[in-house]
């Protein structure tokens, strides 16, 4: 059941999200999956045939990304269910049913890329969709404005991680899927981001203490996937998406530059010490971050001498 303060705050966003619909749905470009798949390299797969790294010879990070960035596309069911339940507006209702529309092209468009091209073996993949839809674990938000504040996080997130993958792929089509696909993610991301903005101005400081906890207790929406921990150590050791990003490319732009956290008044005691927190949290994943991107430059450093 919805908070009855979710219901409030999401009551009071209404006029908003149906401005922020009417912008996305103005700005989002039409697209068809078919039209991007490179189906001239596409061959049957035969009875008894087993796949090999060989049909497709790209690293092993690479590999993983795409494997977490489908399965986390085919895992919607459950995301509709916890972003529809954040409030009962029309228009949010609305949003919610186009925002899977979208995010269920991706799952096409993915799957249909790696199965022409082989990159994934589709037996370990059906298998993995069958593990993962079937759990249905995706990260819990307990109420609208965590879930707010969630979402824009993880678009964006998301976004950066698509990206640098198809960057990875080596592959013309490949790139300009992933690309497009991030590009849409991005979308979504102005959405939430815009909306958590104006829920900030409404009550700041259960924002704030919202904001707390999803930024501390931040998990992206793969959690649930088999070997999940080792597949984003992999992602990570090759920049896709690792401590780094997370904190100069989301926290920093989002959290302190566009919703000026350190910057708000009036909050209740409650929200100044989620604010410390977050702050303190900020600080100190920024200094995790600086010796990681330290490391990695050593390291191209000494790759290149």
């Amino acid at each position: 059941m919805t908070p009855p303060a979710s219901n409030a705050l999401m009551q009071e966003l209404e006029p908003n999200v149906r401005a922020l619909l009417d912008r996305h749905l103005e700005t989002a470009r039409e697209w068809f999956p078919h039209a991007m798949i490179p189906y001239s390299r596409g061959r049957d797969f035969v009875e008894g045939e087993e796949w090999s790294a060989a049909d497709s010879p790209l690293p092993e990070a690479v590999r993983s990304a795409l494997l977490v960035n489908i399965l986390t596309e085919d895992n919607l069911p459950y995301y509709y269910n916890s972003i529809s339940g954040f409030g009962g507006s029309e228009s949010w209702q609305e949003w919610s049913r186009r925002w899977t529309a979208e995010e269920g092209r991706h799952a096409i468009v993915i799957r249909d890329y790696l199965t022409v091209t082989r990159a994934i073996d589709p037996v370990g993949l059906e298998r993995a969709r069958m593990h993962q839809v079937s759990g249905g674990i995706v990260p819990d938000t307990a109420s609208a404005a965590d879930g707010l504040a969630y979402v824009t996080l993880q678009e964006l997130a998301t976004r950066i991680a698509h990206r640098n993958t198809g960057q990875l792929l080596d592959d013309p089509s490949g790139t300009a899927i992933m690309s497009r696909v991030a590009a849409d993610e991005n979308l979504h991301f102005l959405f939430y981001r815009d909306l958590a903005t104006t829920a900030l101005e409404i009550d700041p400081s259960t924002m704030v203490i919202a904001i707390d906890r999803q930024v501390r207790n931040f998990a992206m929406p793969g959690t649930g996937i088999i070997d999940f921990e080792a597949h984003a150590k992999l992602i990570a050791s090759v920049g896709i998406y690792d401590f780094s990003q997370h904190h100069d490319q989301i926290l920093v732009p989002v959290v302190l530059r566009h919703w000026k956290i350190a910057e708000l008044q009036g909050l209740t005691p409650e929200a100044e010490e989620a604010r410390e927190r977050v702050l303190a949290f900020i600080a100190r994943l920024g200094k995790i971050a600086q010796r990681i991107a330290d490391r990695r430059a050593a390291q191209l450093a000494t790759a290149s001498a």
